[in-house]
C-alpha cells in the first residue's frame, strides 16, 4: 500500500508539474503575441535567425529528404509489387512526404539543431546576467530575444518543410524510374493523377505551426534556466525532447482539423 500511496503521489506531483509548464508556456505566447507588432521592430535580429534556422538546416534537412525519398520508395515498391500495382508508388510517396514525413521530420530535425539552440544560447545569457542588462538598459528582454526567433522558426520551418518534399520527391523518382525500372511516363502520369494542391497546402500549414511551437518551447526553456551551466544543459535537453513531443503531438490534432476542411 505505501508503494502505491507514493506511486501516485509522484503521479500526481508530475501531472501538476505538467500543468503548471503549459500554463506557463501560453503566457510565453501571450507575451509574444503582445509584444510581435509593437516597435522597435528588429528585422536584423529576425532575419540573422531566419538564416540561423533556415539556411544552417539545409544539409541536414537535404540529406535526410533524399535518403528518406528514396527508401521510402523501395519499400513501397516491394509492397506494391505484390498486388502489381508499382505504378504508385510515385504518388504514394509524394502525397506521403507532402502531408506528413516532409513537415514532421523537418519539425523534428529543427527541434533538435535550432531549438536546442535557442535554449542554449538565451540560457547561457541568463547564467552570466546578460538578460538583466538588457533589462537595466531599459531593452525588453523577451522582445529582443524571443521575438525575432519565434518569427524565423514561424517562416523558416515551412520554407525548410518544402525543400525537403521536393528534395525526397527527387529522391523517389531516381530511385523508382532508374533502379526500379518503374516506367517515367506511368510514374509521372500517376502522380498528376493522384496528388493535389490541397495535399501540399496541409503540410505547410502544419510547418508553420511546429516552427512556431519549437521556437516558443526553445525561448521559454532558456528563460527558464537557472543554476548556470548544468542549468543551461538541462534547459537545452528540455527544450529538444517537449519541442519533439509537442510537434508529434500537434501533428495528430491538426491532421484531423485539417482533413475535414482541406
Amino acid at each position: 500500500m505505501q508503494f502505491i500511496k507514493k506511486l501516485i503521489e509522484k503521479l500526481g506531483f508530475y501531472v501538476i508539474d505538467v500543468i503548471e509548464n503549459l500554463g506557463q508556456v501560453i503566457t510565453f505566447m501571450y507575451r509574444f503575441f503582445y509584444w510581435c507588432h509593437r516597435p522597435p521592430y528588429r528585422f536584423q535580429l529576425m532575419f540573422e535567425q531566419i538564416y540561423f534556422v533556415g539556411n544552417k538546416s539545409l544539409f541536414i534537412i537535404i540529406l535526410s529528404a533524399s535518403f528518406t525519398g528514396m527508401v521510402f520508395a523501395y519499400q513501397t515498391y516491394f509492397g506494391f509489387q505484390l498486388i502489381s500495382v508499382d505504378s504508385l508508388v510515385g504518388p504514394i510517396v509524394s502525397i506521403s512526404l507532402a502531408k506528413e514525413l516532409a513537415p514532421v521530420l523537418t519539425g523534428l530535425i529543427v527541434a533538435g539543431r535550432a531549438g536546442a539552440a535557442m535554449a542554449a544560447q538565451i540560457g547561457s545569457m541568463k547564467v552570466t546576467e546578460q538578460i538583466d542588462a538588457l533589462e537595466v538598459m531599459g531593452i525588453s528582454s523577451y522582445q529582443y530575444l524571443a521575438v525575432p526567433r519565434i518569427i524565423a522558426g514561424t517562416v523558416a520551418v515551412p520554407m525548410l518543410s518544402v525543400v525537403f518534399n521536393l528534395v525526397g520527391n527527387i529522391g523517389s523518382w531516381f530511385i523508382g524510374t532508374k533502379a526500379l525500372m518503374i516506367d517515367e511516363v506511368m510514374y509521372f502520369s500517376k502522380l498528376s493523377e493522384f496528388m493535389f494542391v490541397e495535399d501540399l497546402a496541409q503540410g505547410i500549414i502544419k510547418a508553420v505551426f511546429f516552427g512556431f511551437i519549437i521556437s516558443v518551447v526553445g525561448c521559454y526553456f532558456g528563460f527558464k534556466v537557472e543554476k548556470g551551466a548544468v542549468g543551461v544543459g538541462k534547459g537545452t535537453n528540455l527544450a529538444v525532447v517537449w519541442g519533439m513531443i509537442l510537434v508529434l503531438i500537434l501533428d495528430y490534432f491538426l491532421t484531423s482539423f485539417l482533413i475535414r476542411i482541406l
